[in-house]
């Protein structure tokens, strides 16, 4: 490596200053998890104000250079997180929705894509498995390059609740979630284990944590209008992971081909995520009731696939 490369700044570009990318943008700055950080939004004032409020915090912080950009600022960047959108109106179905953003994020994918061809497209937007697909499809970048958020939050909300029930640091928790971001991810209780062991639990726990799990973002969203903090901590730990070249094993969402019986959707696995973004896809050897709830789920999101064309 020369001494100009193991010099250049890290930079991660945030684009849709809403709650979900303020929130992340807050947390990296506080983690200093790049040297540069880069707010876009279609409302450029609003990405300003941001940028000025974290900014004024950086004498307690320090080590961050945070300003609000243009996309000419994809440019150099190693990450581009995408959480720009529209959110779901009264009487509007999934699928009204699913066109709006899948519309929103044709011209946001033009428009990096025209200065960036080597970074990394890390996707947040609901529904974040279908908009994750779209875009590896517009961008023509490789699918280890283009990730979604996936499953990764959902499997930390069901690390909680187990870990909460059994009285147990939800770290030492080992459980997935995989599948769609949504109504029909799938729980792989068959493989959940603390060191090793069985979590012991009856039926009706099993789907009492599952069902608070699933519907976690109805009763966030209710309560207080959008989910921003979890989602922010799991955007955080991608970025840690990719930036850090860790390979570190996380539940996003990529690209299959013949995994449990699915191919050509995007969903929510663990993979080994690095500096190359989904540097493997690890199988699990799901049960027999667990794959066809996880084939389901694909072909729900195909179908809506297809509604787009």
């Amino acid at each position: 490596m020369t001494n100009s490369a193991a010099l250049k700044p890290s930079r991660v570009v945030i684009v849709g200053m809403g709650a979900v990318g303020t929130t992340t943008g807050y947390t990296l700055m506080l983690r200093q998890r790049s040297s540069e950080l880069v707010f876009v939004d279609v409302n450029h004032d609003k990405a300003t104000g941001e940028m000025l409020d974290m900014n004024h915090g950086l004498p307690f912080t320090g080590g961050v250079k945070v300003w609000a950009g243009d996309y000419s600022d994809c440019k150099d960047a190693d990450i581009i997180i995408i959480t720009a959108g529209a959110s779901q109106k009264p009487g509007e179905t999934r699928i009204d929705l699913l066109k709006k953003n899948a519309s929103i994020f044709k011209d946001i994918i033009e428009r990096i894509t025209e200065v960036n061809s080597h970074g990394i497209l890390l996707i947040a937007t609901n529904p974040v498995d279908i908009l994750s697909y779209t875009s590896w499809k517009q961008s023509g970048w490789p699918a280890s390059r283009v990730i979604g958020s996936g499953t990764l939050l959902d499997s930390a909300r069901f690390r909680y609740l187990i870990g909460k029930n059994k009285g147990i640091d939800p770290r030492s928790i080992h459980a997935h979630i995989i599948g769609e971001h949504g109504d029909s991810e799938v729980p792989v209780w068959s493989l959940a284990n603390v060191a090793g062991t069985d979590l012991e639990l009856d039926e009706e726990t099993q789907q009492d944590i599952f069902d608070r799990t699933k519907n976690a973002a109805y009763e966030i969203i209710n309560a207080k209008g959008a989910t921003s903090y979890a989602i922010a901590l799991a955007l955080d730990r991608i970025v840690a992971a990719i930036l850090g070249n860790e390979g570190s094993v996380l539940n996003v969402s990529t690209y299959l081909e013949d995994y449990n019986g699915v191919s050509d959707v995007y969903l929510g696995v663990p993979c080994v995520v690095d500096r190359n973004g989904v540097r493997e896809i690890l199988p699990l050897p799901l049960n027999e009731t667990e794959k066809v709830a996880f084939q389901a789920s694909a072909n729900k999101l195909k179908e809506q696939i297809a509604g787009l064309e």
